[in-house]
């Protein structure tokens, strides 16, 4: 019987797929810091925050299903967290299955985890119908002898075995918002991560970067049909508050309610970490303040809170009966100065204040 498995793998439920998935890597390579409270080790919010991805995106175009998609982070995030803290990595992609099952195979023979992206509606756990291909989880095994491969995903407690004909269609899949072609991530960790401040401040930069438009986009748009509406960072929530009182007259009524009934989904379900991805950055703010005391991140926390209540409210408002867009599209506007107030408080946590 072949059968292999790193034992005592150290996974915790999480609230967004890519921040749990390395929260539970750093965990399992015992990397932290020292002036974290308890072992030292991260959690989720710090691990995401430190990724620097915050960010916005909506597009509409016709035959989206559902017919409007918005998220709250950019591309990049696993790649400039690894970057950040020196852990060596880069995304591997291949179209060929047995290549892309070679390389997961030789690092769980050589003990270590290996990070994979696959499409939520190809892992028969989960069963959704939504398709995303750039879902984070981690092969910590496999058995030859029943065709499965042992998988951790944030949103499952125990280790889930899958089907091996399951694991390679979600692996390979070709959905939305594009091919993931076995997109895999090995990583050699380093002895120990840089200074926490520094490695704060260079994400909450690139954060308010992001937000100001700069990589905003989770996916290439280029591959989007005539006609579609695409709108990022700071801007892109402004125009997404802008178009929604537009919907009764470009969607059809069946669309409209899927679409309306979509935002708390796309807001607080859909591996956010709640709050469009706010409260995990709130996390993050939080804990650089009381691991160094910096005063700005301190205040960033509070900005970060603030928009994502401001984002659950929206949900809230989406989810009332009767439906109601004009309540719908007002608690959208009142997301756009908390936004420009969110980029300006990350902006100044990155540029750091002399007295801190």
């Amino acid at each position: 019987m072949t059968r292999k498995i790193i034992e005592a793998y150290p996974h915790q439920l999480g609230g967004h797929c890519g921040s749990g998935a390395l929260r539970d890597l750093l965990h399992w390579a015992g990397l932290g810091w020292e002036s974290l409270p308890g072992d030292g080790l991260p959690g989720e919010g710090l691990v995401f925050g430190l990724g620097g991805g915050l960010s916005f995106m909506y597009t509409r175009y016709p035959g989206l299903t559902p017919p409007m998609y918005v998220v709250g982070r950019n591309a990049d995030m696993e790649l400039n967290l690894c970057r950040r803290l020196n852990i060596e990595t880069r995304r591997q992609q291949t179209d060929d299955p047995e290549e892309a099952w070679r390389l997961i195979k030789d690092e769980i023979d050589a003990g270590r985890p290996v990070m994979v992206w696959c499409d939520i509606a190809e892992l028969p756990y989960l069963r959704v119908r939504l398709s995303n291909t750039r879902h984070d989880v981690v092969v910590i095994g496999y058995d030859d002898d029943r065709q499965t491969v042992l998988v951790v995903d944030n949103d499952r407690e125990d280790v889930q075995e899958v089907p091996m004909e399951a694991f390679r269609r979600a692996h390979g899949s070709s959905g939305f918002p594009g091919p993931n072609r076995f997109a895999t991530y090995p990583m050699r960790f380093p002895a120990q991560l840089p200074d926490l401040l520094t490695c704060a401040r260079d994400a909450a930069a690139a954060a308010a970067r992001v937000l100001g438009g700069e990589d905003a986009q989770l996916f290439d748009v280029s591959t989007l049909p005539s006609g579609s509406l695409v709108a990022s960072g700071v801007d892109g929530v402004r125009t997404f508050a802008d178009d929604i009182i537009t919907w009764p007259y470009r969607l059809d009524p069946d669309e409209l309610t899927t679409a309306v009934r979509t935002i708390p989904v796309f807001v607080e379900k859909a591996g956010t970490g709640g709050g469009m991805f706010r409260r995990l950055e709130a996390s993050f703010c939080r804990d650089v303040a009381l691991a160094t005391g910096d005063e700005d991140f301190a205040a960033a926390a509070e900005t970060c809170q603030r928009s994502a209540d401001a984002w659950s409210a929206l949900g809230e408002a989406a989810l009332a009966e009767p439906m109601d867009i004009r309540a719908i599209s007002a608690a959208a506007h009142q997301l756009p100065a908390l936004e420009e107030a969110l980029q300006e408080a990350l902006g100044k946590a990155g540029r750091g204040s002399p007295e801190n």
